[in-house]
């Protein structure tokens, strides 16, 4: 019979430390980060980000003054959401956080859609919150 060669043992233990010892110099150095001004594309992401927001807290505000001062529902209830989902992001934009738009890049579009499915999310969570508990 063909003597047949094992395979070398291989140390699991070491091997695995040695590993761990590895990634931890690896996550132990300082992320370093670009100083100096922002490119066009952060400051776009920064502004979306704050339209985001701002239309979640607007959606939150938006429901529970609809049902807790006006008490609206139905029809009027749809209306109040539509007319706070058109108005307020142009009110933010320009009168809160007066962003600066080129006026070759300015475009509508960039103000209404950031934040639309959150705000509509939830409008619908704290009015249907709001109108099953009273």
């Amino acid at each position: 019979m063909a003597n047949k060669k094992r395979p070398k043992k291989i140390d699991i233990r070491k091997k695995r430390k040695k590993l761990i010892k590895l990634r931890q110099e690896t996550l132990d150095k300082p992320i370093k980060e670009k100083k100096g001004k922002k490119s066009t594309l952060d400051i776009r992401l920064e502004r979306q980000t704050k339209l985001y927001w701002s239309r979640a807290i607007t959606g939150a505000l938006g429901g529970l003054i609809s049902r807790l001062l006006f008490g609206l529902i139905g029809w009027w209830l749809f209306l109040w959401m539509i007319v706070f989902w058109f108005l307020f992001p142009f009110f933010a934009s320009f009168v809160i956080f007066k962003f600066e738009y080129d006026k070759e890049e300015w475009n509508w579009k960039k103000i209404i859609s950031p934040g639309l499915g959150i705000y509509f999310f939830v409008f619908m969570i704290v009015t249907t919150i709001i109108h099953t508990l009273l």
